[in-house]
């Protein structure tokens, strides 16, 4: 890290108890951000090349893809985001991780279940609804283990020595209680014996994918990046009125969104969704302002360090749930829709705001938790390049070739195929970015497992030291 840049205090006792949770859920999040990312460039490839990968089905498009959007979800996203959180509110109640052994038997419950998951979509057995393809025994892994990191984490706040309660902890237990209901809800509903039939389900689905995109993402990342953003910058969190009205708007009206205008459900359901919409830009827009006037006037210099990865982070929030607000206005959801515009708003959320946001919060919880410095500190720099020059280059061609098919797709006298084969240009330069991705994935990967193995040495030498260490004679008295 930059040594002119702020640092959080560490504290030994704290930090020491969340090492062991901290390490199993990071390290196993990296490995899944590489092999998704892998995933979806293979998945790409096939644009460009269709009979490259033609005689290996588990990697058509289909599958690879959905494969790769739940690695990005449920391999990284929310395993890094609960230890991320589990730090937090072991700082913040100023008291040392309780239960610290249950969240590793839930990281690698979790773990497990990402594995079934993924291999069950790969063979195709995918439960055929968007982010929730995951079989049953794999959801069953999933809630399971997220419960118990949940418990964990109240057992920690309540027994905190301060009684003080911070705009992080609103947002950081919102998420908790809001992915436990969402995703159970959902899972009750759609991956059981009897599912219910017609549009209903295609209901649940919209349902599900807009409390974990825009809600949920929103709730634990802006909740990790108002606790980060003032402790790097050296100054309060601005405008905690803002704060509190931009999360009771975020719960309150980002629910109402996620139903597409096209949608062949009864009217009212689009509408409501286009309102939803419209009034979500409130909390978007509030808790931007609160995070430009934390950061403003902050000496802190951004060469590549964990204030810049949030920073990156907050702006891609905004910028991305504006763009994903979008595309429920009627107007714009004519052009919009099936078009490569609405992957790439959903890419931009996943790396430009959740992986950013929790990269930087990886890379500054890691010095205090293993108690020394990153082995490669010019590769976390790089990795903030990588990532965000990636997502740039990644998302922006998509979102114009989206807006260019959508277009022609409105031309009646455009064939099918031509409106089609017109953001395959675009998809060239965006396959480029996701290789910086991988790239930058890779640099958070190798300090993690380095991070990991030194520490493991260190306690091998240590055991061995001890064992081969001559024993005392007592001293006889005359």
């Amino acid at each position: 890290m930059n040594p002119t840049e702020n640092k959080i205090v560490c504290s030994n006792e704290i930090d020491a108890s969340c090492r062991v949770p901290l390490l199993a859920l990071f390290g196993g999040a990296a490995i899944w951000l590489v092999l998704g990312l892998a995933l979806g460039l293979a998945a790409m490839m096939s644009f460009h090349k269709p009979d490259m990968l033609a005689d290996c089905p588990f990697l058509t498009f289909g599958r690879a893809q959905a494969a790769a959007n739940d690695l990005l979800l449920y391999g990284f996203t929310i395993p890094a985001a609960l230890g991320v959180m589990l730090w937090i509110f072991s700082r913040l109640s100023q008291a040392p991780l309780a239960l610290p052994m249950v969240p590793v038997v839930a990281a690698n419950l979790w773990h497990l279940g990402v594995l079934i998951g993924t291999v069950a979509i790969l063979i195709g057995e995918s439960t055929g609804y968007p982010w929730l393809e995951y079989p049953r025994a794999a959801s069953v892994l999933l809630f399971a283990a997220f419960l118990l990191v949940a418990v964990t984490a109240v057992a920690t706040f309540g027994a905190r020595l301060n009684r003080e309660l911070y705009p992080s902890h609103w947002f950081l237990f919102a998420a908790l209680l809001w992915f436990a209901w969402s995703y159970s809800t959902a899972s009750l509903f759609l991956v059981s014996h009897q599912p219910p039939r017609g549009v209903v389900q295609a209901v649940i689905g919209w349902w599900l994918a807009n409390n974990l995109l825009l809600v949920w993402l929103a709730l634990a990342g802006i909740g990790i990046a108002f606790y980060f953003l003032p402790k790097i910058a050296g100054q309060p969190l601005a405008s905690s009125g803002y704060t509190l009205f931009g999360f009771l708007t975020l719960v309150f009206f980002g629910t109402w969104c996620g139903i597409p205008q096209g949608a062949p459900v009864p009217a009212w359901l689009p509408t409501v969704s286009a309102f939803g919409a419209l009034l979500s830009v409130i909390p978007v827009i509030a808790l931007g302002i609160v995070a430009k006037k934390t950061v403003t006037g902050a000496k802190v210099p951004c060469r590549g360090g964990p204030f810049c990865f949030i920073k990156f982070g907050v702006l891609s929030f905004v910028v991305s749930n504006f763009l994903y607000v979008s595309e429920f206005c009627p107007r714009y959801s004519r052009v919009l829709d099936f078009t490569w515009f609405n992957f790439g708003v959903t890419q931009w959320q996943l790396l430009g705001f959740a992986t950013m946001i929790l990269c930087g919060a990886i890379y500054e919880i890691l010095p205090c938790v293993m108690g020394r410095e990153l082995p490669f500190p010019k590769l976390a720099r790089l990795n903030f390049f990588l990532i965000a020059g990636g997502t740039l280059l990644f998302v922006i061609p998509l979102l114009i070739g989206g807006l260019e098919q959508g277009m022609k797709l409105r031309d009646a006298n455009i064939p099918f195929a031509d409106a089609s084969a017109v953001a395959l240009k675009f998809l060239r330069l965006s396959t480029t970015g996701q290789l910086l991705i991988l790239l930058g994935a890779l640099c958070l990967l190798l300090n993690i497992l380095v991070m990991t193995l030194q520490w493991k040495l260190g306690l091998v030498k240590t055991v061995i030291a001890a064992v081969t260490a001559p024993l005392k004679t007592p001293e006889v008295k005359s």
